[in-house]
């Protein structure tokens, strides 16, 4: 994984100095909550529902052993609100039938950041100084700038992938960070990159989305997509540009948010991202994109083009792991005695087809441990859980970790005749679930338990799926497929790109859910992105696990095999068409009587 120089180390360090003295100078009254707010913003701090919330960065999603036991040792110390904050937390939300609310843990997002919900300002400075002593922090995860750029958990290690995107999106982040430009966009600004030849950062649906390729001549370049985004208007991204030369990505980067800087919307909130102004203007965007990038090679010199200098000095800083220079029993061997022991424990066989993945290294392998599980939210772990996940990061994977789109961790490093001992150590650790892409591996926002922004709670919703469907057989049966769970329409669960998606909304200030069919986020599971259709009038929250349970059993009635595949539920519905599910999800309806008897 990338390595910070001196210089990284030195900025990250000197931005938790700034970033204690903004916040004594707020406590001493000597600056305003409004001069605060920005500055607590640029470094991660929000204040949600009940309490501030921290969103620390992890660029396109890396993360070591060592920063995992300071994410630990965080959630176990800091992680712990005050007495009469969780007090009357417990009481609101106790009265919309959440019966807890946990603390001393941390949350995997979709966008490969790590957040606390319970943190007090008033320590807010010791935790940046803590997350520095390990190259982290909490920069651009919020306010209206360059966010965190995102990448396939598996970079640099996938069987298809035509190029490493990691030292593209090092150089991106160093770009961005602290951009004088783009410090006040008019919204946020989000960029995913992919090398690989699927789409498994869902590029589509981002601010710009890059995908690496080779042109005939077999040079190196980027598809360009701009104009993504969920939320009240889900757009899928325009291309730009097919094929752009690899080191001119800078130059074009800039000319895009440079158009969108001048020419995007301030005056409305909701139609502030660059989705509506590539929607409005179309190809008068592009032209400006296009002029404003040919000024920045003909007049300015092209600046930001990427030398072969530079970028050998950003591929310099990931070092190998220590793990490629271990000496390897034979290959076949290691294959024959993992086939005897998954043909000895069909459980440690499910494992292997779920949660392992092939690597360029035919003598290694990537694995998922699952943070789905009963009992606990989609993507949250505790204190301890994190301090083991390290542990298995140093023993079988170099110590090096990967937080993936799906919220779950990726052990990137895993030599394929450890596979079996990993199992068991994972299996006692509880992140041996062999669920990756059922439907119990959901994507969920922490919705209204915690977020002030949500119409409705996403994580009891969450748990009634997750408790009614426990048999891995069953799930097994219904096969892959992507549920998606968002509190409200800013869409952090993105239910618009779920197979299903689930939509909290309120009605009369109650908790309702909008259901939606079809959904892509670009993957091959689930085809080109885009958007699902929505089922009807929206579902009440005791409902929602009968609509499921609906949906799921017309596609077992009208799914298809052919040479022994049995086809899954997305080419269902895409074949069979949205009426038959539509009827049957609202045949799930309760009438009012014996919903307020199942309350």
């Amino acid at each position: 994984m990338y390595q910070y120089t001196d210089f990284d180390r030195q900025f990250v360090r000197q931005r938790a100095a700034q970033y204690r003295d903004q916040l004594g100078r707020w406590q001493q009254g000597k600056i305003s909550e409004d001069e605060f707010k920005p500055l607590r913003l640029q470094n991660g701090w929000y204040v949600q529902r009940y309490a501030p919330m921290l969103r620390v960065a992890v660029p396109y999603g890396e993360i070591s052993s060592a920063q995992l036991r300071v994410l630990a040792r965080i959630a176990r110390e800091y992680d712990e609100p005050e007495a009469a904050v969780y007090r009357q937390a417990l009481e609101t939300q106790g009265a919309l039938g959440s019966a807890k609310l946990p603390t001393h843990y941390a949350h995997f997002t979709t966008r490969q950041n790590v957040q606390y919900n319970w943190i007090p300002l008033a320590r807010s400075a010791d935790v940046m100084d803590l997350l520095a002593s390990v190259d982290m922090h909490g920069i651009q995860t919020s306010g209206n700038c360059i966010r965190n750029i995102t990448s396939d958990e598996r970079a640099g290690v996938a069987e298809d992938e035509v190029a490493d995107p990691r030292p593209f999106a090092e150089i991106m982040r160093q770009w961005s960070t602290l951009h004088p430009e783009f410090a006040f966009l008019p919204r946020k600004f989000k960029i995913a990159i992919t090398g690989a030849a699927e789409d498994r950062a869902a590029t589509g649906w981002h601010d710009v989305g890059l995908r690496l390729r080779k042109n005939d001549a077999g040079e190196l370049g980027f598809q360009v997509r701009v104009g993504g985004g969920m939320g009240r208007t889900p757009i899928i991204g325009t291309v730009l540009r097919e094929f752009l030369p690899w080191n001119q990505i800078l130059n074009y980067l800039e000319a895009v948010v440079r158009v969108y800087n001048r020419y995007g919307r301030r005056d409305n909130i909701y139609k502030a991202r660059i989705k509506i102004l590539v929607k409005a203007e179309g190809q008068v965007y592009i032209d400006d994109v296009e002029a404003e990038y040919k000024q920045i090679l003909e007049h300015d010199a092209g600046p930001h083009t990427i030398t072969q200098a530079e970028f050998d000095r950003v591929c310099a800083s990931f070092v190998p792991p220590a793990l490629a220079e271990r000496v390897y029993q034979d290959a076949q061997r290691t294959e024959a005695e993992l086939r005897a022991q998954a043909e000895e424990d069909r459980f440690f066989a499910r494992w292997l087809q779920r949660n392992v993945a092939g690597h360029k290294n035919p003598l290694l392998r990537a694995v998922t441990l699952s943070f789905k599980r009963r009992l606990q939210a989609p993507g949250d772990a505790t204190a301890d859980q994190l301090d083991i996940a390290a542990q298995l990061a140093d023993r079988f994977s170099a110590g090096e970790a990967r937080v993936t789109h799906d919220q779950n961790l990726l052990l990137p490093w895993v030599h394929a005749e450890d596979l079996h001992a990993l199992w068991l150590a994972a299996r006692e650790a509880g992140f041996a679930s062999s669920n990756v892409q059922l439907l119990t591996d959901m994507i969920a926002c922490p919705g209204g338990d915690f977020c002030s922004l949500a119409n409705a709670r996403s994580i009891p919703i969450a748990e009634a799926i997750t408790e009614r469907y426990q048999d891995l057989d069953e799930l097994d049966d219904i096969g892959e497929i992507d549920l998606h769970i968002s509190g409200c329409i800013n869409s952090c669960g993105h239910h618009h790109s779920g197979h299903i998606g689930i939509l909290g909304v309120d009605k009369d200030g109650k908790e309702w859910y909008q259901v939606t069919l079809g959904g892509s986020d670009g993957s091959d599971l689930s085809g080109p992105a885009g958007a699902g259709k929505v089922v009807g009038p929206s579902f009440s929250a005791v409902e929602v696990p009968g609509v499921i349970e609906a949906l799921l059993a017309t596609y077992r009635d009208t799914r298809t095999s052919a040479e022994g595949r049995r086809e899954n539920f997305i080419d269902t519905l895409r074949r069979v068409g949205h009426e038959p599910f539509k009827t049957a999800a609202n045949a799930a309806r309760i009438k009012a009587e014996e919903e307020e008897a199942l309350a």
